[in-house]
């Protein structure tokens, strides 16, 4: 004969229950706070190529110096990878879903660089300082603005395009004599085409040409001046 066997219901504890749920909702909590349904800003690169570097002179003989360029100096609000806006009212914002792909002044640095590359005036070369080798030359930076200036409350508001203001400060110093040999402002000012994002960074990038060419032929034209040997 066959029989069956008894089998006893176990019930979970009360303490049990509660442990189980919290643990659930713990975890949905997590979930939820690693994961964002926002999107990625957009990210954007003032290209070395398009700053209209000056080229090498045909008049004036490639040197055998090195000149280092030194990651430049600027305010904590501009030293970033957010886009920079003022606006009316003496307010300073940034666009909320546009990125440069590095900070202001690594960018500037990368662009001098290149920008004094393409002269084929260094023959020592163009690094960016500190150098692992010495220079003659270092070029000193201090990015003073970098900025869409709009006449709205803000980035958002409709009306006027935003203007770019760029404003450097470069002085450039014989390492060899310890001495200055020019110090000089290059600024520029560039209206956006209209008052989008896409609009407002090729202005950001021709404010940036015009900036590191500009700045480029002066440092090339301060150099060719000096001696190989001080």
């Amino acid at each position: 004969m066959m029989t069956r066997t008894a089998r006893a219901s176990v019930r979970p504890a009360p303490w049990m229950v509660c442990a189980s749920s919290v643990a659930l909702l713990l975890a949905g909590c997590a979930g939820s706070l690693l994961k964002s349904a926002a999107e990625a800003p957009d990210t954007f690169r003032l290209s070395a190529a398009a700053t209209g570097a000056a080229t090498a002179s045909t008049t004036q003989p490639t040197s055998a110096l090195a000149i280092a360029v030194a990651r430049p100096r600027a305010a904590a609000a501009i030293d970033t990878d957010r886009i920079a806006v003022h606006s009316a009212g003496n307010r300073f914002d940034y666009y909320s879903a546009a990125r440069w792909a590095e900070s202001a002044p690594q960018m500037l640095q990368d662009n001098l660089v290149s920008a004094l590359t393409a002269t084929a005036q260094f023959g020592g070369g163009v690094m960016t300082a500190p150098a692992r080798v010495p220079t003659e030359l270092l070029l000193d930076v201090e990015l003073r603005r970098f900025e869409a200036v709009t006449a709205g409350a803000d980035a958002a508001s409709p009306g006027a395009a935003p203007v770019i203001h760029m404003q450097v400060q470069a002085s450039l110093f014989d390492l060899r004599r310890a001495a200055r040999i020019t110090s000089f402002v290059s600024e520029a000012t560039v209206p956006a085409a209209e008052n989008r994002l896409s609009a407002v960074v090729a202005a950001f990038d021709l404010a940036n040409a015009q900036v590191v060419s500009d700045i480029a032929a002066r440092v090339q034209a301060a150099a060719a001046a000096l001696p190989v040997s001080p």
